[in-house]
């Protein structure tokens, strides 16, 4: 009966996955089908495989400054994880992100093994916490940074939906801010001695690294830079289609895409991505079957970038696992 009741949930799980991808090639489907796939399949087939090799290559690499930053934060939650150990779960957190049946996915592989290596569990936990939220201030640069930059060549409707967009995010994590601190006694109160300690100990590294102001502001500003570096990436695949905007434009429509990729709606964003992005460049003079092209070759940098992680997480393992018997 205990078997039956854990593999419940788990099969629920992987349906709720199964959906999601077919909710994505739903969506990439339907592109696909309104727009000249002659001319899609030409711009595709215009990029050259080394071309997409190196753009692979500065994906990896932007990553594993991602691998730095995040060690940085979780570490100054007091996590005390090495180097390794920190590569194992972001490269992990990247593959676990294209499979795992959560928007979270990604999270849940790299505190599964953070967890276990970190004498202070609580510090991964926390640290995690204020690193995602570093990523989401970062994103949120880079589409004020647009607006400032295109103020006019914005269309008012997307000015107005950026705008409302960003503030309805403040909002919302006010709201949430709000409601946890109201309703603490209500969640955690008559909860046993351990559980309260476990939780002490989280409040503990979470104040640990908000009292390090100078490890936040360089946690942002290494964000915006990893950000940043594969907006470059995106818009250069692009330039590979046929597809040549200017800079400014992909900072104010990529962000906004990834934005829109974090609903829960498809498995890693696939498809929402795409769409949005197709919306967001047309109105800049944009030609939608690029767009589209240049989406689903980035789409393969994702995936590929993803199993490569994966790879390199196994091959840490088994290289770290022998020096920890020693």
């Amino acid at each position: 009966m205990i078997g039956a009741h854990h593999r419940q949930p788990a099969s629920r799980a992987w349906l709720v996955t199964i959906l999601r991808w077919a909710a994505g090639l739903t969506i990439l489907g339907a592109l696909l089908h309104f727009l000249p796939f002659s001319i899609l399949r030409a711009s595709i087939a215009r990029v050259p495989l080394w071309s997409f090799a190196a753009i692979l290559l500065g994906y990896l690499l932007a990553h594993s400054v991602g691998v730095a930053k995040w060690r940085m934060v979780v570490n100054a939650a007091g996590a005390d994880l090495n180097f390794a150990t920190s590569t194992q779960c972001y490269a992990g957190g990247l593959l676990g992100a294209l499979f795992l049946p959560s928007i979270l996915g990604g999270d849940v592989i790299r505190l599964a093994v953070g967890l276990r290596r970190s004498p202070r569990p609580a510090a991964v936990l926390a640290g995690n916490v204020v690193d995602r939220f570093l990523d989401a201030a970062a994103q949120a640069a880079l589409v004020v940074a647009g607006l400032i930059l295109l103020p006019h060549a914005v269309p008012l409707q997307f000015q107005d939906t950026a705008r409302k967009g960003l503030m309805w995010l403040a909002g919302g994590a006010v709201l949430l801010t709000v409601t946890a601190y109201l309703s603490r006694r209500a969640l955690f109160g008559g909860r046993s001695m351990r559980f309260r300690k476990r939780l002490a100990r989280l409040r503990h590294a979470l104040r640990s690294v908000s009292r390090r102001s100078h490890i936040l502001a360089l946690g942002w500003l290494v964000g915006i830079c990893v950000q940043a570096a594969l907006l470059l990436l995106a818009a250069k695949i692009a330039t590979y289609c046929g597809l040549v905007l200017p800079l400014k434009v992909w900072l104010f429509a990529w962000p906004l895409a990834k934005l829109a990729a974090l609903l829960p709606l498809t498995q890693g964003g696939i498809g929402v991505r795409e769409a949005a992005l197709v919306a967001l460049l047309v109105p800049f003079g944009a030609s939608a079957p690029l767009v589209l092209a240049a989406g689903l070759l980035w789409e393969g940098i994702i995936i590929s970038g993803g199993l490569i992680a994966g790879v390199v997480a196994l091959l840490v393992r088994r290289l770290s696992e022998p020096l920890r018997a020693t």
